[in-house]
């Protein structure tokens, strides 16, 4: 997703740093558009290390691409933070004597502010009067929170967490129209928008299993657990409590997944430990996600000591066995309302072929969902780009995308949801209603 990080000049610039890379860290493609003023603040190198692109202030940059609203045309999702009080009364009355004026204007993309300023400025009949404009044009403003401000004052002015900046903003993208424009509290008291999530649990397991031969090889894959890492931060983003079972997830996948204060992590290495991490934590999860490449055969026997060339000689063989089926066995111990969504990585040659596949599979797992995607050896594993076709239990096709394992992630959550809420609507047309998800089942 193409995001647009406006920052204007506020001492709460610095603060804007952990909005871009935490976006970043969720596989988004940013791009941060400073004022003049806030470069006062931060410089352009900061900017352009943290988004990983290059940062222009100016409309007379990149004249020939029409930069002054190529931007804000391509934007997914504008994110303004901090919002100084000249910042928002510019938007709200359309003015555009800078890049980032004009990019909001060219853009119809979801509008999230994040306002910062001493609370004089923020109870300004003038500021109120822009907020209230802003919010009617369907303007999601996070904040300000009440607390210490620069000089020793305190009150409400102060920029929201960015973790929590980033968790609206997302969800303002799963949910573009929604029941009505959003202030989050700080500003006027109103609850925050929340994903279509929210306060569920989900349990995703993610990476590649490594079956041991001796101390040192191993039988593996070359699964990163991009895929399964996108998937607990897009649930994460849209209200969900998740927990990943990871199995030798990438290093710096591994540290997107710690900055997410709702996503725990659970260690593991093999088939049958991440088998026994899932019949733990899935019996009170409401969703399950078996995103991870879990080996199919184990080696029989592991030595103690490392396999030398010398002792085996120019041949070895080593005998393996079946790994137990974790996907299916998540499906047979079930409890009532939980959705369980499995991926199958085929070598198919062509769409059809994979479809063919994937419905022999779902034919034997019997989950919800099956996530399907071809795999090679210059595709699929480690990439960040990947292509999906999501099939039902029947084994119809109900969604299909290609792009960032961050779109495939929203994309599958999408299907999700819609899931969910029917499964609910159901439930409510039924008598006696003992409990609507797994976790309220199980308490």
């Amino acid at each position: 997703m193409s995001v647009v990080v406006g920052v204007s000049g506020g001492i709460a610039a610095y603060k804007a740093v952990g909005i871009v890379r935490g976006l970043v860290l969720r596989g988004h493609d940013v791009h941060v558009v400073p004022t003049a003023a806030a470069l006062r603040f931060v410089g352009a190198p900061t900017w352009e290390a943290t988004s990983r692109n290059p940062v222009h202030e100016s409309v007379f940059d990149d004249v020939a691409e029409v930069r002054h609203v190529a931007l804000g045309q391509r934007a997914d999702l504008i994110v303004v933070a901090p919002a100084t009080a000249h910042t928002l009364a510019k938007i709200a009355h359309g003015l555009s004597d800078d890049l980032l004026g004009t990019t909001i204007l060219a853009s119809t993309a979801p509008l999230v502010v994040a306002p910062a300023m001493h609370t004089e400025m923020w109870r300004n009949p003038a500021t109120v009067a822009n907020v209230e404009l802003l919010t009617s044009r369907g303007v999601t403003v996070v904040g300000p929170d009440d607390g210490p401000l620069t000089g020793g004052d305190v009150g409400p002015g102060r920029l929201s967490e960015p973790d929590e900046i980033v968790a609206v903003a997302l969800a303002r993208v799963v949910d573009p129209v929604g029941a009505s424009p959003a202030v989050v509290p700080g500003a006027r008291g109103q609850e925050a928008r929340v994903g279509d999530l929210d306060g569920l649990r989900l349990v995703v397991s993610a990476g590649g299993t490594r079956e041991p031969l001796d101390p040192v090889r191993f039988v593996g894959n070359r699964s990163s657990g991009k895929q399964g890492a996108a998937l607990a931060l897009a649930a994460a983003g849209r209200g969900a409590r998740v927990t990943v079972v990871a199995a030798a997830l990438d290093g710096a996948v591994r540290q997107t997944l710690e900055t997410d204060a709702a996503v725990d992590v659970v260690e593991v290495g093999t088939a049958l430990e991440l088998e026994t991490a899932m019949a733990e934590h899935a019996p009170t999860a409401d969703v399950v996600i078996m995103a991870a490449a879990v080996a199919d055969y184990r080696p029989l026997s592991v030595a103690d000591g490392k396999i030398r060339k010398d002792d085996s000689g120019d041949e070895l063989t080593v005998r393996l066995v079946r790994t137990p089926d974790v996907l299916a066995g998540l499906v047979a111990r079930r409890p009532a309302g939980q959705v369980v969504v499995g991926f199958a990585a085929e070598t198919a040659g062509d769409r059809d072929g994979l479809l063919s596949l994937g419905r022999a599979k779902q034919r034997r797992k019997g989950a919800d969902l099956l996530v399907l995607n071809t795999v090679g050896w210059t595709t699929g594993f480690g990439s960040d780009d990947t292509a999906v076709v999501v099939i039902d239990a029947t084994g119809d096709v109900v969604s299909e995308v290609e792009g960032s394992k961050a779109a495939v992630a929203e994309t599958v959550l999408d299907v999700v949801a819609a899931r969910l809420a029917t499964s609910r609507e159901s439930a409510r047309g039924r008598e006696p209603v003992l409990a609507e998800s797994p976790r309220e089942a199980n308490a």
